[in-house]
């Protein structure tokens, strides 16, 4: 089995697919960490530096070369990558599960500021609101939709997905 974790940056991707993977004797693989080491630079640097069109072209490289050769795992996306239909079309054509973390906004933000990461998309509330609600459609077109409340323990919401992925 194959999961990809999607959803807005900030929203606790990693976290919830660490903790999944974990679950589901899985590995688990940070779509942004393994273009970090593929490039030699991060998904921020390649931003600023190549621009974000070129970034998406790496990013579903990276992508398609992980699904093409990786074992079942547990795949934490970057924010923007489930926004590319190619990205998505992957997905499908290679069985995967996807899983939305439906975060609000606010909840969102307050960790994009609290965090020390470079976010060269979400510079500021405004620019990250407008983000957030333009992707908002898309991310709607994952297979399991998890509403995350405020006080959301990455653990609760593992035995959640594990119980809705034995469902569906």
């Amino acid at each position: 089995m194959r999961v990809v974790i999607t959803g807005f940056m900030g929203c606790g991707k990693t976290k919830v697919a660490r903790e999944l993977a974990q679950r589901l004797n899985l590995a688990m693989v940070d779509l942004d960490d393994r273009i970090t080491e593929r490039k030699g630079r991060s998904p921020a640097q390649l931003i600023k530096e190549e621009g974000e069109p070129s970034f998406r072209s790496i990013e579903s490289e990276v992508f398609r070369e992980l699904l093409e050769t990786e074992a079942p795992c547990v795949i934490a996306l970057g924010g923007g990558a489930w926004i590319e239909e190619r990205n998505r079309d992957l997905i499908n054509q290679c069985s995967c599960k996807s899983i939305w973390l439906d975060v609000p906004f606010e909840v969102c933000w307050a960790r994009i500021e609290a965090s020390d990461e470079e976010r060269p998309l979400g510079k500021t509330r405004d620019q990250a609101q407008r983000l957030y609600e333009r992707r908002r459609p898309i991310y709607q077109l994952a297979q399991v939709h998890v509403e995350v409340g405020l006080d959301a323990e990455v653990e609760d919401l593992a035995s959640q997905i594990v119980a809705r992925l034995a469902t569906d």
